[in-house]
């Protein structure tokens, strides 16, 4: 299969040449799809272009667009930032001590806890 050591060094980096291709094309198509301000015969277009032409549009668009690709990643991360953290917060339930005291009332008046259990969960949430 390899005839010499640089068949081998050759064919490394042809692979590595289009595995390259492939993470900058898919990055450039996630843009296109992530862009809500251009039309869908642009990205039509641009999806043309890259089927019959790869090589060459990907390097256009990555000059003509990369400044506007990096800030699009950049709102797309913020987004899924703050969708996790307002997750986060209402999942560990960030309730405030007088709703803690609340609650802990409503299982004691309902007969689920005991006073003492309640004096203990009231304590907790003071503290």
């Amino acid at each position: 299969m390899w005839d010499s050591f640089w068949d081998f060094i050759w064919y490394t980096l042809v692979i590595f040449a289009f595995i390259a291709y492939l993470m900058i094309l898919f990055n450039v198509l996630a843009d296109l799809f992530r862009d809500h301000k251009t039309s869908g015969f642009i990205k039509a277009v641009w999806i043309i272009f890259l089927i019959l032409v790869p090589y060459i549009t990907v390097f256009v668009y990555l000059i003509a667009r990369g400044r506007g690709m990096a800030e699009r990643a950049q709102a797309s991360q913020l987004a899924a930032r703050e969708q996790a953290d307002a997750y986060i917060k209402q999942a560990a339930g960030t309730a405030s001590p007088a709703d803690q005291i609340h609650s802990a009332k409503a299982l004691l008046d309902n007969g689920t806890i005991t006073q003492q259990e309640f004096d203990s969960l009231k304590a907790k949430a003071l503290a």
